[in-house]
């Protein structure tokens, strides 16, 4: 086995996926082997310029990339869509080439299901959009979950109401599960070492105006280019109320967080996938799978983690944070 964990990341876009992919980037110990990307809360050509820039601006143009073509049947909203488009405009990704990195002609789950076969050893697969990807490949070759290490999934609402408020909903689901219901069933029920980490822990992580002034001060490329993806973002949090959380950012986190800053639970969990609860991830004693989620993290240590490995200069790595 080898000192680094390979990791397969698997995301959908939007501002805090593309945050996540510099985070994972700078965490030791990680060998990203490949990135998909779900066309979900994003439009895909939007999503791939920008990840091929981050990879090109971070020194990884090695990393292949792969685009989804499976689409869930409940749609984002179109200007979350639109919004992470800013992303690839800020003055330094426009001076970014994308060039270097190799985008497969796979489609996503194609690729997730030769990457896991021909893995030396089983892989991480982190995932911060819909399941849609790897369900599709876990589903077509359910042998495959023996080369899964785990799954981290920023997924579900366990113990805590949902973010789903459209009409014909009951607001018991979270976006990513929601999505595409069927897939987020697939993949609870699939039998891989799956670790949700759902509304229950990341309500505790809002993008607040002082954690956003704590990054601010650090001013390093890093911290510059990630306080601006992030300001992007405080259109939707009103003065009343934080509705932009570390969603993504604490999935990454989870694969370098002490087990001592996370308290972890398990249970018998299943997934509606109809209305008016389609999406819904609940208990279920008799009848659901057993899983496990993040119930709760140690907040302030993974905020001062998260602006540790989000500073410095894209050029070098980053120190181990300790505290």
């Amino acid at each position: 086995m080898s000192s680094t964990t390979p990791v397969i990341f698997d995301h959908d876009g939007g501002i805090d996926d593309l945050l996540s992919l510099i985070l994972l980037l700078r965490l030791p110990n990680i060998d990203v082997v490949g990135v998909t990307i779900t066309p979900a809360d994003c439009y895909p050509d939007d999503a791939l310029l920008s990840t091929r820039k981050i990879l090109t601006l971070t020194g990884n143009t090695h990393i292949p990339v792969s685009v989804g073509q499976l689409t869930g049947p409940n749609p984002f909203p179109p200007e979350w869509r639109a919004q992470p488009k800013m992303c690839h405009a800020t003055p330094l990704m426009l001076r970014t080439s994308h060039d270097e990195v190799k985008v497969e002609t796979k489609a996503a789950h194609e690729w997730m299901q030769s990457a896991l076969a021909h893995a030396a050893e089983p892989v991480t697969v982190l995932m911060t959009g819909p399941a849609t990807n790897l369900a599709a490949a876990l589903t077509q070759s359910p042998d495959l979950v023996d080369n899964v290490q785990k799954v981290v999934w920023m997924g579900g609402a366990v113990k805590v109401k949902g973010n789903v408020a459209m009409h014909d909903h009951d607001g018991s689901a979270e976006w990513n599960a929601y999505w595409d219901p069927k897939a987020t069933k697939a993949l609870v029920d699939s039998g891989v070492n799956l670790l949700l980490v759902p509304l229950d822990a990341t309500n505790d992580l809002p993008v607040s105006w002082d954690f956003l002034q704590q990054l601010a001060v650090k001013n390093t490329p890093v911290s510059d280019l990630s306080g601006q993806f992030w300001a992007s973002t405080v259109t939707s949090i009103p003065s009343y109320e934080f509705t932009y959380f570390l969603w993504d950012i604490l999935s990454t986190c989870i694969l370098a967080l002490p087990e001592d800053k996370l308290r972890i639970e398990t249970g018998r969990v299943a997934v509606s996938t109809t209305t008016p609860n389609a999406g819904h991830t609940y208990l279920c004693g008799k009848s659901g799978s057993s899983i496990s989620w993040v119930a709760s993290v140690d907040a302030d240590y993974v905020r001062e983690m998260v602006i540790h490995y989000l500073s410095g200069e894209f050029s070098q790595s980053s120190v181990t944070f300790v505290k």
